[in-house]
């Protein structure tokens, strides 16, 4: 059967353990008293650091925002180009652009071509030295 016991109580709530007197509370190491003025510069120390982090963190997004911007406009000019050459295909009319694209891929195509030929033609040769 189990009997209740009571907790022997020291002076104003004051828990007695061991025969030591514990008072409710925080538990842990005190803080030392810090020099206030010491303790006030450190916190302007820390803001001007906030400050200057925070004028970096704007210029890296201005600049970013300008490139990209940039960026679209570049895209817009090229879209507006298609859109024109789109336009004079529509009327049967073949751009020059598009002509030299068309030629500028068939000559590298023939040149890749000719290239491979070129190649197989100095295997054979060497294959025909034995």
């Amino acid at each position: 059967m189990w009997t209740c016991v009571p907790i022997p109580r020291g002076i104003a709530g004051h828990m007695v353990i061991g025969g030591k007197v514990k008072k409710p509370g925080k538990r842990g190491r005190k803080p030392a008293k810090i020099d206030l003025k010491a303790k006030l510069e450190r916190s302007r120390q820390s803001a001007r650091e906030c400050r200057a982090r925070k004028k970096l963190r704007y210029q890296y997004l201005e600049e970013l925002v300008s490139s990209r911007e940039r960026a679209i406009c570049a895209l817009r000019e090229e879209l507006e180009m298609y859109k024109q050459w789109c336009m004079a295909m529509d009327q049967g009319k073949i751009p020059s652009e598009i002509k030299a694209l068309l030629t500028g891929e068939e000559q590298s195509k023939s040149q890749q071509n000719s290239a491979r030929h070129m190649k197989a033609g100095k295997t054979d040769a060497n294959s025909n030295s034995w």
